[in-house]
């Protein structure tokens, strides 16, 4: 089979087409032809060797969602069957025309929904829908959502919508990725590349009320949400956009700053909270409220809620171009390859 490595950390060209044996798999494990396979900025980050978490080992294949169909189950696992229609969310070992994976990262794709859409079920909408549970998002409060023309925040803009928002705000950094959250349903999009974005964003919030602002709604005191996971110097300006019992959840730093900036503790004396994301910290801590959050993301699919835009299906062999499309900031919805 073919499969997608780097044996260095450096620019797209790193990535090389190789031959492979295809990956063995246990009683427990599925193993999966990929029809589509979905790229993160995460991918462009260990291939550069600037992961927050660390450079992955050399070489290195990308772990990431992938889309297809079953051709072998192990003897242990129930209720997938060959032939079945699937996303593996956070496959090990992604690019690749095939992929093995414990039953319990698949999840059938429900009908209708294709194979490049499919991939946005797994681990990128799961984080979408997983966010705005950690902020607990009430109806009628104010969310924004940073890079909301992304793989995560175009589905994030959408979902908190169908969870309630009264406003949804989304930031972006091109006239056609502001026009594109606009379709998704934003109610006001932001350049983040003006200075000004924050006062732009506090007017968006307030334009949303009238009479009196309410302690604990959005209004001149600022914004009841704000799902970051760009970071950088921004940080220190979405925590003063917070309204009174405002939640920040901070979840990467996609803008490429290696350290984020320190959070004064005056800053939150407003009762604004800030909490980080992390799906490994949720799956060990909160297993209910995971299985809660994937049901809610596959209902709201499945009833036109939420609709996965693919921005491009780049072939497999032409990974550096899907990389790239990421890197210069131009892909609107997700990237996925095509084996």
């Amino acid at each position: 089979m073919r499969i997608v490595r780097h044996h260095e950390y450096g620019p797209s060209r790193v990535l090389r087409t190789e031959k492979a044996e295809p990956p063995a798999h246990g009683p427990e494990d599925v193993l999966v032809r990929a029809a589509a396979i979905g790229v993160d900025h995460a991918d462009v980050q260990r291939r550069l060797g600037t992961f927050p978490l660390g450079a992955p080992p050399l070489p290195y294949c990308p772990s990431t969602d992938v889309a297809g169909t079953v051709v072998e189950v192990g003897d242990r696992v129930t209720g997938i069957e060959p032939g079945q229609r699937v996303v593996v969310w956070n496959a090990q070992d992604a690019y690749a025309e095939l992929v093995a994976a414990p039953a319990a990262r698949v999840l059938p794709l429900p009908d209708g929904l294709g194979f490049a859409e499919g991939t946005l079920l797994g681990s990128t909408g799961r984080v979408a829908v997983h966010l705005l549970q950690t902020a607990r998002v009430a109806a009628g409060e104010t969310v924004l959502v940073h890079a909301g023309a992304g793989a995560v925040g175009h589905i994030a803009v959408q979902a908190a919508r169908a969870l309630g928002a009264e406003r949804v705000i989304a930031t972006a950094g091109s006239p056609r990725k502001l026009d594109f959250v606009r379709s998704l349903g934003a109610d006001a999009a932001v350049d983040y590349t003006r200075p000004d974005w924050p006062a732009r964003v506090r007017e968006a919030a307030g334009a949303r009320r009238r009479g009196p602002a309410k302690i604990g709604r959005t209004g001149p005191k600022g914004v009841d949400v704000i799902l970051d996971g760009v970071g950088g110097p921004r940080l220190l300006d979405d925590v003063r956009l917070l309204a009174p019992y405002g939640r920040l959840v901070f979840y990467g730093a996609s803008g490429g700053d290696s350290e984020q900036p320190a959070i004064p503790l005056m800053e939150l004396m407003g009762m604004r909270h800030v909490t980080g994301f992390s799906m490994a910290t949720m799956l060990r801590s909160a297993p209910a409220l995971v299985e809660e959050g994937v049901r809610l993301l596959v209902r709201l699919v499945s009833d036109g809620s939420v609709r996965p835009v693919i921005h491009e299906r780049v072939p497999l062999d032409e990974a550096a171009r899907a990389h790239d499309l990421l890197e210069q900031r131009v892909s609107m919805g997700r990237v996925v390859l095509v084996p």
